[in-house]
């Protein structure tokens, strides 16, 4: 019987169940249902009403509500001419820097990383418009690719943020909070690729295009103002979040009614886009859904045996500094992103990572930012980094070929982590700031 078995042969044996689940392609939300079974089989705890009230619980929350409605807002504002406006009304204020034009794919993810809350919508929506352009005024292939590549996952973690919403769930903590701890470092992700592509191109003036003609003031600011109103609803939305005009649910709906009125503004929305949104929306809605029913059964159920607690204990024994730990955490979490998704990541491993990150010290808010911007490297790693797809289908390169061009810009992830554990204040001064106490 399981029951006699030790804590660590039950732990094996479940994260085998999973392993084997995986690879023959269950779905992971069926995937953790199961494991969640199989551990309710150690203990002497009736699985129906377990499995009732956990997935109940993960499901009735305001806060989730907030989920579908950031969701439809992206997928709505990724059927607009957004893109196209974005390069336009960027394009001249950039041409001057080094590097002119390969900072769009940095600045125009940006923005539209606060609009959106996805990385392979920011990804693909700038890079439907950048990759033709930048190709034909004769931009280093190569990098073009990488810095969308790298910029793309700007979608996870500017807010509002699908991840940081999965996350503030699974980890109980404040969503306004975590999104709020992640405006500051997805500056500093921005600060540090266009620095890099800057440096790259002083370094390579060869095989970057000479500048195009200047051009009036005037002129700038007529195409700029195409972005005006996405500007407008970003500045609204971030401001009713520091401010407390809203919780992160209202913002969501007004998010979704300031989505509608810029597709209408620039003629996109019809009845087609209006319903391919809902139903695009509706879909990679109820997939998460699924995956955080699943989390939550198997979260309760790792309770009852009893394996986080002991593995928080064992850790605890082992003496190790918390900087070890967060580094053998960012480790883990690599070799995770070459395997699955990024919510995957998040929902699989907080029932047993975070009591250890408590244990240790650190300020969950600030974890979550950690961890946002592990499961951006995520997206950028091969086998299953989405962007790497997104981009393969949108350029005809092979995913690998995308990924060597994208290697940079992991290791400035890589470098932002540093930057953020070293000086947490970086992920946690605008939370404190809004929330004091």
């Amino acid at each position: 019987m399981l029951a006699d078995l030790s804590l660590v042969t039950t732990a094996a044996i479940l994260f085998g169940i999973l392993t084997i689940l995986l690879a023959f392609g269950v779905w992971i939300g069926i995937a953790l249902l199961v494991v969640g079974f199989a551990a309710m089989t150690v203990t002497s705890v009736p699985i129906g009403p377990v499995l009732a009230t956990t997935v109940w619980s993960s499901s009735a929350s305001w806060t989730l509500a907030a989920l579908p409605l950031f969701i439809w807002m992206g997928e709505i504002l990724f059927r607009t001419k957004l893109s196209e406006q974005m390069f336009q009304g960027l394009a001249p204020w950039l041409n001057g820097l080094p590097g002119r034009l390969l900072h769009v794919n940095v600045v125009g993810c940006g923005v539209f990383a606060a609009v959106s809350g996805s990385s392979a919508a920011t990804c693909a929506t700038i890079g439907k418009i950048a990759l033709p352009e930048l190709k034909k005024r004769g931009y280093d292939d190569r990098m073009a690719l990488g810095s969308l590549a790298g910029s793309g996952t700007l979608g996870l973690l500017i807010p509002p943020s699908i991840p940081m919403v999965v996350y503030a769930i699974a980890a109980n903590v404040s969503v306004i909070q975590v999104f709020l701890a992640g405006f500051l470092p997805g500056l500093l992700v921005m600060a540090l690729y266009s620095g890099y592509i800057l440096v790259w191109s002083l370094l390579n003036p060869q095989r970057t295009p000479a500048r195009e003609p200047r051009t009036s003031l005037a002129f700038k600011l007529r195409q700029s103002a195409r972005l005006f109103p996405v500007l407008l609803l970003i500045t609204l939305i971030f401001a009713a979040l520091l401010l407390g005009w809203a919780t992160a649910t209202e913002c969501a709906a007004w998010g979704v009614l300031g989505a509608l009125a810029l597709a209408w503004w620039s003629g996109t929305l019809t009845w087609e886009t209006f319903r391919d949104s809902v139903l695009s929306a509706t879909r990679l809605t109820v997939t998460i859904m699924l995956i955080l029913a699943g989390a939550a059964f198997t979260t309760a159920a790792m309770a009852f045996t009893g394996i986080p607690a002991a593995l928080a204990t064992w850790v605890e024994a082992q003496n190790l500094s918390p900087y070890t730990l967060i580094a053998a955490l960012a480790v883990m979490y690599i070799i995770l992103g070459c395997l699955i998704d990024g919510i995957s990541m998040i929902v699989l491993t907080t029932v047993v990572v975070l009591p250890m990150v408590k244990q240790a010290g650190f300020d969950l808010i600030w974890f979550g930012v950690f961890l946002i911007i592990l499961v951006e490297m995520a997206q950028i790693t091969p086998p299953v980094g989405f962007n790497l797809f997104v981009l393969q289908n949108m350029s005809g390169r092979d995913s690998f070929t995308i990924a060597r061009a994208a290697l940079p810009f992991f290791f400035l992830l890589v470098a932002a982590l540093a930057i953020i554990t070293v000086f947490p204040q970086v992920a946690l001064y605008l939370p404190k700031l809004a929330f004091p106490n």
